[in-house]
């Protein structure tokens, strides 16, 4: 399975929608939490080019929000991203 990485806030609903999703496919995940820490975060803005969270990185490919992570569960392609 590939190097999952999740930047994400504490009582962020999108965070723990999209932290759920992968749990309930078996995905263990580096969770980088950018509460209270500003250069956390921005180093995350410049690799994702967004400042919302969460941003996911499925292996080198960024999947971007919780949003973009359910649409690809429902295009059926987030399982064959999760084990190329």
């Amino acid at each position: 399975m590939s190097n999952v990485v999740v930047y994400s806030s504490d009582y962020c609903p999108y965070c723990s929608r999209a932290k759920a999703l992968l749990q309930s496919k078996g995905v263990t995940f580096d969770e980088i939490k950018v509460d209270g820490k500003p250069q956390v975060r921005t180093e995350m803005a410049q690799k994702a080019g967004r400042t919302s969270v969460p941003q996911i990185w499925i292996g080198s490919t960024h999947v971007g929000g919780c949003d973009d992570l359910f649409a690809l569960e429902r295009a059926g392609k987030l399982d064959a991203l999760l084990h190329a």
